[in-house]
């Protein structure tokens, strides 16, 4: 007797002489002392006319009677079957009990047949109770197995995802991240730079499991190591692009955004590939942070656009993933990309972004609703007070950044002008501060940052009762600060003195103080003018 597979094809096995021990059962006649080795079964295809009739028999069937257009009929009865019994357990065709010819030789009776209906009857059941326990143990070892794998994509994804944030003094990092199912897609990082910035990555993977586990934790390893030999965020994610395009797998991808922040100056550098839309939330609304890419893993050899954007004290920034804004309410309606960004500018600065988009989504999805994808949110907070320390109780006027790009000292000089217009400087006053702030930004821009435009030169003017100061800062790199010499053009000429010395000179002449310090991240040049005392007044 065999059981059929309950798959495409069916199986019957083929008798051999241990099927005739069956004839010992019914007429007493002596079994067959040892049995040869068990033959293949006969196997039946699902569209064979033979398994649909063995599906309609009541009773055993004469194989030798039967004249069907059947390959399983034809090795039947080239294997010596005689009577076939269908196994049928409630309609279900389940097996069928061949047997061979009897030992006596002898036709099987009408009593041997209703032994063998009797039979089928009582076994069938037993036999579909049998295929049952077997298909739950396999489902359970199935399952086991599947829950093993999830249990190592969850661990790969806690393993690559950031531990703690950093402290960053004048900064607020929070990070969220909620899984739809036991793993994701998602991913976020922060990165310590060598220079003292620092790197944020929001990406996600187009798959589940642990296929996204796997090409999330080389994603991330990548961007990683790229971070640390390259500056510019698009040469990163150009560089990564490159790198996983061999082997992604197929119908996979990766968006990611990867932005760069100077912490001093607030600059924030970014380069997107083919993510979600950053907010950043400002004393004026919100805006977005677009730069156009290609998800990474597709096509090699792409170009990522870089674009920047610099963070004022009190501003903050979204970064977040697609599960926000294709969350549904009970009508199907999604939240989408304005309801996101109006969340963003109703946020008050004393609330966290991330609590506040939270809340929002609950309100909108409602109590009962299932997540459908990842969500995950990364902000970044410039405290409001940032810039004022070291401003010797004054306040601050005003904070920019600039690019080192020849001819950006004039908006120096312009927003300086600005900024200090409510102060009442007599004229000349105000001219030479605007020659110093012109002079130290370009010194700050060639000669601190070598005109690299990924060190931005930061100004800060700061304002107390008695004295306006004007701070210039560079990201040039850590060196002895010499006094400048007075110039002499005789001796400059002849090489007796170094070509620089006449900005610095300049510079001193044009404000009362001038103090320059050094620090392992920077340079400042600090231009004071003194308002009450022994301020020079005159032309």
């Amino acid at each position: 007797m065999t059981a059929l597979t309950r798959s495409f094809r069916r199986k019957l096995k083929r008798p051999d002489r241990a099927t005739a021990a069956a004839d010992a059962s019914i007429e007493g006649a002596p079994a067959a002392a040892s049995a040869p080795p068990e033959q293949a079964p006969v196997e039946i295809g699902p569209n064979d006319p033979l398994l649909a009739y063995f599906q309609s028999a009541s009773e055993a069937v004469d194989i030798d009677a039967l004249e069907l257009d059947s390959p399983a009929l034809r090795e039947l009865k080239a294997a010596g079957v005689r009577l076939a019994v269908p196994l049928v357990s409630q309609g279900e065709l389940i097996g069928v009990l061949n047997l061979g010819p009897r030992l006596s030789e002898q036709d099987y009776s009408s009593d041997d047949r209703k032994l063998l209906d009797n039979l089928a009857a009582q076994a069938a059941p037993a036999l579909r109770v049998g295929q049952l326990v077997r298909e739950q143990e396999a489902e359970a070892v199935t399952r086991q197995r599947f829950e093993s794998e999830l249990e190592v994509a969850r661990l790969i994804q806690q393993n690559f995802l950031p531990k703690e944030l950093p402290e960053m003094p004048g900064w607020q990092v929070a990070a969220y991240y909620r899984p739809a199912r036991e793993v994701g897609g998602d991913f976020y990082d922060v990165i310590p730079l060598p220079d003292g910035r620092v790197g944020f990555v929001v990406g996600d993977v187009t798959d589940k499991g642990v296929p996204a586990a796997l090409v999330m934790s080389a994603t991330r390893s990548l961007l990683r190591a790229s971070a640390q030999r390259l500056i510019e965020p698009g040469e990163v994610l150009g560089r990564v692009n490159d790198q996983l395009c061999p082997d992604m797998p197929k119908a996979m991808f990766v968006t990611c955004l990867y932005g760069v922040l100077d912490r001093d100056s607030g600059l924030l550098r970014f380069a997107n590939a083919g993510h979600d839309v950053p907010y950043v939330k400002t004393a004026h609304g919100v805006d977005e942070l677009r730069a156009r890419g290609m998800p990474l893993g597709l096509m090699p050899g792409m170009e990522y656009e870089e674009k920047e954007a610099t963070l004022a004290p009190g501003d903050s920034v979204l970064l977040h993933s697609d599960g926000i804004v294709e969350s549904h309410d009970p009508e199907r309606d999604m939240f989408g990309f304005p309801r996101l960004k109006d969340t963003v500018a109703r946020a008050s600065g004393e609330e966290s972004l991330i609590d506040r988009v939270l809340t929002e989504l609950a309100a909108f999805t409602g109590p009962d609703a299932a997540q459908e994808d990842d969500i995950t949110m990364v902000t970044l907070q410039r405290s409001a007070g940032a810039g004022v320390a070291g401003a010797q109780n004054g306040r601050v006027l005003a904070e920019l950044s600039l690019s080192s790009e020849p001819g950006n000292e004039r908006g120096a000089i312009d927003e300086v002008e600005r900024a200090v217009a409510d102060l009442g400087l007599p004229r000349p006053r105000l001219e030479r501060l605007k020659t110093a702030v012109g002079e130290a930004t370009m010194n700050a821009m060639e000669h601190g940052n070598e005109y690299r435009l990924d060190r931005p030169v930061l100004i800060r003017v700061l304002h107390s009762r008695n004295r306006l100061s004007v701070r210039v800062t560079d990201r040039g790199e850590a060196r002895e600060l010499e006094r400048p010499e007075s110039p002499d053009l005789e001796a400059k000429l002849d090489g007796r003195q170094k070509p620089r010395g006449w900005g610095l000179f300049l510079i001193e002449k044009m404000v009362d103080e001038a103090h320059e310090t050094s620090e392992e991240d920077g340079h400042t040049l600090e231009l004071v003018l003194r308002l009450e005392g022994d301020g020079h007044d005159g032309p």
